[in-house]
């Protein structure tokens, strides 16, 4: 039973409905500071994966060259289109103003990122799913069910639906860690989960608004550090060792 999956899905959507609908309450002071909070929990969330790294080379490749594809695929562009296209149709579902605001439309795809591509979420889903510990997600669905809060006071409802794409990743890792995780080496999940947790980290700058890293085009990098990190050890290290 994926109680760790369902738990953080529901966190986000109960979040976001509770930012969405009552955000207006929430004292401004605390609005302005709360982004600093979370901003530094995805930072740190970020280096604690990162210290993982077994395969620097393998996991800079993956990076760099993820990044470059998910520019020309433009998939920054078009996660900030999909959030644009969205807004509105969710936002009168609600009887709620929609918004396309450049600003909101930034928020959408940090969030976007930070619950669905985050290293904590994907291997708390492959844990869960090969033992049955859900910790490390039922931990995730505490600071997530806050961080949907704060997204939701400026990008509404909107935020509450993220939770159906991170659920379809994270019950698709769950059911399928029985079979992935013999053929994953342990360098491999490490180098995955700091290569997430690089991006965990940058979306961390963006939430306090320090530098805006294209994060939504640095996605593929996560899809080709594992092969990259394989083909690393067993082939490229060899050689030059």
């Amino acid at each position: 039973m994926p109680v760790g999956v369902l738990l953080n899905a529901a966190a986000i959507f109960l979040g976001g409905l509770l930012g969405a609908s009552f955000g207006s309450k929430i004292p401004p002071h605390i609005c302005k500071v709360l982004p600093a909070a979370f901003g530094s929990c995805s930072m740190l969330m970020g280096i604690s994966n990162i210290i993982k790294m077994q395969t620097m080379p393998a996991v800079v490749l993956s990076v760099i060259v993820g990044t470059i594809i998910g520019e020309a695929m433009c998939l920054e562009t078009r996660f900030r289109q999909l959030g644009g296209w969205m807004g509105p149709k969710i936002a009168s579902l609600f009887h709620a103003a929609g918004d396309g605001d450049e600003g909101v439309l930034t928020d959408f795809v940090s969030a976007l990122v930070l619950f669905c591509a985050s290293g904590t979420g994907i291997f708390g889903a492959l844990q869960s799913g090969l033992n049955g510990d859900h910790t490390l997600l039922i931990t995730k669905a505490i600071l997530d069910f806050f961080t949907a809060v704060i997204f939701a006071v400026t990008v509404k409802h909107l935020i509450a639906f993220i939770c159906f794409p991170q659920l379809l990743i994270m019950l698709a890792l769950f059911f399928s860690a029985k079979l992935l995780m013999p053929v994953i080496s342990d360098s491999m999940l490490n180098d995955f989960m700091a290569c997430g947790g690089i991006l965990t980290f940058v979306t961390g700058f963006r939430i306090v608004k320090v530098r805006e890293f294209p994060i939504g085009s640095m996605l593929p990098a996560v899809i080709l550090v594992m092969p990259v990190s394989w083909v690393w050890t067993s082939w490229v290290a060899p050689l030059l060792g």
